[in-house]
């Protein structure tokens, strides 16, 4: 007898589910489909208190795991996402830092080992439908692309995800959210990006529409206050906040169904 529809995202950090996934969670939650966070590290390598970055003085990597996985909590309850898998790695750190050279964080773990502990999870839940990164983690984050990597080998170890999904950002999209807040005086300073940020809007394959789920994205986002990045987030106007939260792109690089190569929908073809 055919599984029930299930959904499963395979992300690297504590805050990660929001801003690519959180809508689709709770949209497939509300209709039915049974929905799975793995949650890779601990994010020991975020924010501390009051701001204290990785390697000053005041941050305690424990702590940090700690709250964050505090965070994790309300966030997921927000989202209405029924299960929830910590792997428990340590947080590798940003490309570059000095936790990357630890043997103990995610990145450094052999792929054989977390992989076969994802493709655990695969054959207890078997889901249909597998959400992850793109090769580059989507803008370079070690975890990020080690996410990717187990997720693309526990599927294939396991045959069973009948589509898989990498998380995708309209290239356009954020060229126009820019040029928005350039135009209503919004400093960017530092969150200036790069042109080429982002997915080229010709490979993005599916778009759902979340608007109806903003403002549980939002209450999501909110729960993970304690980090920079969603600070950044909750300090956009509300138009741009619609415009970010409000809709959710994909490529899809497997599908073993029949598929339109434009779709709105995670499942289509599978109900």
């Amino acid at each position: 007898m055919e599984s029930e529809l299930t959904l499963m995202a395979v992300h690297a950090h504590p805050d990660d589910e929001v801003i690519g996934t959180g809508g689709v969670f709770a949209r497939y939650a509300e209709e039915g489909v049974r929905t799975v966070l793995v949650t890779c590290t601990n994010g020991e390598q975020g924010d501390g208190p009051d701001g204290v970055k990785p390697g000053e003085p005041g941050h305690d990597p424990a702590e940090v795991s700690r709250f964050r996985l505090e965070e994790l909590r309300e966030s997921v309850a927000h989202l209405a996402i029924g299960h929830v898998e910590l792997l428990g790695y340590p947080d590798s750190g940003m490309a570059g830092w000095d936790s990357n050279a630890d043997a103990r964080v995610f990145a450094n773990v052999p792929l054989d080992e977390s992989a076969g502990r994802l493709a655990e999870l695969m054959e207890r839940y078997r889901p249909q439908v597998v959400v992850t990164y793109d090769e580059n983690g989507n803008y370079g984050h070690p975890d990020h692309i080690q996410a990717h990597r187990i997720a693309v080998a526990a599927a294939e170890a396991t045959g069973i995800p009948r589509k898989l999904y990498h998380t995708a950002i309209s290239r356009a999209g954020i060229a126009q959210m820019m040029d928005h807040l350039r135009s209503t005086g919004v400093d960017m300073g530092e969150f200036e990006l790069p042109e080429d940020f982002g997915t080229p809007d010709e490979e993005i394959t599916t778009v759902v529409d979340v608007s109806a789920y903003f403002e549980r994205k939002l209450k999501a986002l909110k729960a993970h206050a304690s980090q920079g990045d969603t600070g950044f987030m909750l300090g956009m106007p509300d138009e741009v906040q619609r415009q970010v939260l409000g809709r959710e792109d994909f490529v899809r690089r497997f599908s073993a169904v029949s598929a339109p190569d434009r779709e709105d929908d995670l499942f289509a073809g599978l109900r």
